[in-house]
């Protein structure tokens, strides 16, 4: 469980992607039943901060007082400085990696991350105007030029702006389970789950017609997940060939309608684990993987482990 998360303030930090860390970790939204955490923001010289618009941070913690943090963010700095940043920000990060702790970057934060040599040999990605310089930059890392955000181990780079919160909720979905997280998203009015996969921008991000949009088979799909969602099934109530569906999906949703269903089912799958008794045969079948070994699989692929352990950190339920 997350107990400490530190936030990494340069000269010229973004002051819109220091709000995305603030707003995920730093609220006190025990009200509603959610931990909370030790928020800090540490800098390398403590005092006055100049964010990107001049306008400034008063910071009085070092460093090193992140080096406990269970969750070292790393914000955007001006490009002047990629590839020469404070080598006590870039120590920080390795020691972070070293023990094992949490490192998100918010878009070209991925360039103090790619500085310190921990995303060497990986995939990650960054906001996609800078994708290229990345890669030329760093060759030895493998930039992925249009997921959301990127998950390599206990290390996440996201794009731009947004992503950020994408990625950040997709670290407390692993961390403190899907219901708080959902809870979270909820006070955010943002969607609780984007798929990192999911193409930075998509061809046709606002339907021509309220008649075209496909978001009413999109939730028709959420509420029957336990059903056998096919492209042919789902064409058909969207009154589409499967071919014109499938294609007019992905230009809306910026995946195939196979990936968003699989994910959507380990989101009820992971709720109904938190909230229920139920063995992992029937949260399979209600989740509409039709048996645990599936299940299994798609647990594995997108959190990295299995039902039963993610219940035991999760619920009080015995399995």
């Amino acid at each position: 469980m997350l107990r400490v998360v530190a936030v990494v303030a340069e000269s010229g930090v973004t002051p819109f992607e220091f709000g995305i860390a603030a707003e995920a970790f730093g609220l006190d939204r025990s009200d509603d039943g959610v931990p909370n955490f030790d928020f800090r923001v540490v800098t390398p010289e403590p005092g006055p901060v100049l964010t990107s618009l001049g306008l400034p941070l008063v910071i009085d913690r070092p460093l090193v007082d992140a080096d406990d943090a269970d969750v070292l963010v790393v914000l955007p700095t001006p490009s002047s400085t990629w590839g020469s940043g404070p080598d006590a920000v870039v120590d920080l990060i390795r020691r972070t990696v070293d023990r094992g702790a949490w490192v998100v970057a918010v878009c070209s934060g991925a360039f103090r991350l790619a500085q310190a040599g921990v995303l060497d040999g990986q995939r990650a990605t960054t906001h996609w105007r800078y994708s290229d310089v990345l890669a030329e930059m760093y060759p030895a890392i493998d930039v992925d030029r249009d997921a959301l955000y990127v998950q390599q181990g206990r290390i996440i780079t996201s794009a731009g702006t947004a992503a950020g919160i994408d990625a950040c909720l997709h670290l407390l979905r692993q961390t403190i389970g899907a219901e708080h997280t959902n809870t979270i998203a909820r006070r955010m009015v943002v969607p609780p789950q984007r798929d990192g996969g999911q193409a930075q921008f998509v061809r046709r991000p606002v339907p021509l017609s309220l008649s075209l949009s496909l978001a009413p088979v999109a939730e028709w799909a959420v509420e029957n997940l336990h059903d056998d969602l096919t492209v042919e099934v789902l064409a058909t109530r969207a009154h589409m060939s499967p071919r014109t569906f499938a294609r007019r999906f992905r230009a809306d949703y910026g995946v195939s309608p196979a990936a968003w269903i699989a994910r959507r089912r380990v989101d009820l799958a992971q709720r109904l684990l938190e909230q229920t008794d139920d063995d992992i045969e029937a949260v399979a079948q209600s989740a509409g993987f039709g048996s645990a070994t599936v299940l299994r699989q798609n647990f594995s692929r997108v959190l990295g482990t299995s039902p039963t352990a993610y219940r035991q950190r999760f619920s009080g339920v015995s399995v």
